[in-house]
């Protein structure tokens, strides 16, 4: 505490004037120029409403999803109007962790996602999800678009396990711009009856059909052996990955398709 002196004389006035409008005003004007960090992140456009787009994804809430067959979901918290992974020691860890599901099932569709990641992580998103106790991974079930940092992941990896893949089956094109870790990549995936595509960026990266014999025989070789389920499922759920590294998703926006 200070001493007094003539100066503290004026501060009643001072106050008095500054609560008659000044600071109000100024405390106004500071409110409508500070935008909130959120704002126009998980939204829709007008135009993205009318083409019958929804969000997965409030920005706030995990409301619309639940851990993977019953799975506790305390890895995923939200942050930064993001849903995010929160990684664990060495940034990786086993395949085997709480994958979040959402709650409905989906059968044609498009699905864009914003997400990024840290160095050397590791997540993927998968759709076609079924979820049984005979299953003890997501990824058994759903294909997989990968997500990872394809240049700081600390072992060697093979191209079919790099950002963009239809993991462990297709591998993208020389289209295929990913962007820095730390910065926000936009991934698209379009599931119309047999036919999908990966996008990356605006750009499509590689597209396949399901289910016919080229499909039957990469599925039955390779990683999915021990899956005899895996991408069978032509309704399912969508699902993001904790494979033990830290990501950030958001803007989880999907749009029905007849």
């Amino acid at each position: 505490m200070g001493s007094f002196s003539e100066e503290d004389d004026m501060k009643p006035r001072f106050f008095g004037w500054l609560f008659s409008g000044a600071v109000v005003m100024a405390g106004g004007g500071a409110a409508a120029s500070a935008a909130s960090p959120c704002d126009g992140v998980n939204a829709l456009t007008p135009a993205e409403k009318s083409a019958g787009w929804e969000l997965l994804f409030d920005g706030k809430t995990t409301s619309g999803w639940h851990g993977y067959n019953g799975q506790g979901t305390k890895a995923w918290v939200i942050e930064d109007c993001a849903l995010k992974t929160v990684g664990t020691e060495g940034n990786y860890g086993a395949d085997t962790r709480a994958d979040i599901a959402t709650d409905r099932e989906f059968t044609n569709f498009e699905i864009s996602i914003d997400w990024k990641a840290t160095k050397g992580g590791n997540s993927g998103v998968m759709y076609g999800v079924m979820e049984d106790k005979k299953y003890d991974t997501a990824w058994k079930t759903g294909p997989e678009y990968q997500l990872i940092d394809d240049v700081g992941f600390p072992e060697k990896i093979e191209e079919w396990q790099k950002a963009g893949a239809n993991y462990a089956m297709h591998l993208p094109n020389a289209q295929k711009r990913l962007k820095p870790v730390g910065e926000w990549n936009n991934s698209k995936i379009v599931v119309n009856g047999t036919h999908v595509e990966h996008w990356l960026n605006g750009k499509k990266i590689l597209e396949f059909e399901r289910w016919n014999d080229e499909w039957k025989k990469r599925r039955d070789s390779g990683k999915w052996k021990e899956a005899p389920d895996y991408g069978l499922a032509k309704t399912g759920k969508i699902a993001l990955q904790d494979h033990g590294s830290v990501f950030w998703f958001r803007n989880v926006k999907i749009r029905p398709l007849p």
